[in-house]
């Protein structure tokens, strides 16, 4: 094998080892802010981003969340009952016993955007992992 040819194998794995890594969600905090009128509460905002083809690991947030689709669309499930696709303009609520078992972008082509309020305890995780 020439040295173009072994140097065109590597590329190409590595390409294919690329193209199967999960690219990151964005998560982008807007505001926090303390619920005087609910002692030890709080709001939390903040915008997400699924890249193409993103999803989320199952998870709680042990809040309640409410979703308000931007961009894209968005397929969301909770305690692996029926999955809803969302588009712009749409909404989704999660409560704070649920477990999220879906989360993730409906297009494998396109980004989706999505706004999130958390109303949930004081310096409580965001986002908790569940196996």
């Amino acid at each position: 094998m020439t040295a173009f040819a072994k140097l065109a194998v590597i590329a190409t794995a590595c390409l294919a080892r690329a193209a199967l890594a999960a690219p990151e969600t964005a998560v982008t905090p807007l505001m926090e802010k303390p619920l005087a009128d609910y002692p030890g509460k709080e709001a939390l905002m903040v915008t997400v981003v699924y890249p193409p083809g993103g999803a989320d690991p199952v998870h709680a947030h042990h809040a309640h969340g409410f979703i308000y689709v931007l961009e894209g669309s968005i397929v969301m499930g909770v305690n692996g009952g029926k999955t809803v696709t969302l588009g712009p303009g749409q909404t989704f609520y999660e409560g704070p016993n649920d477990i999220h078992t879906v989360g993730r972008n409906a297009s494998n082509t396109h980004p989706a955007k999505f706004l999130v309020l958390l109303l949930k305890d004081e310096k409580a995780p965001v986002l908790v992992p569940v196996k």
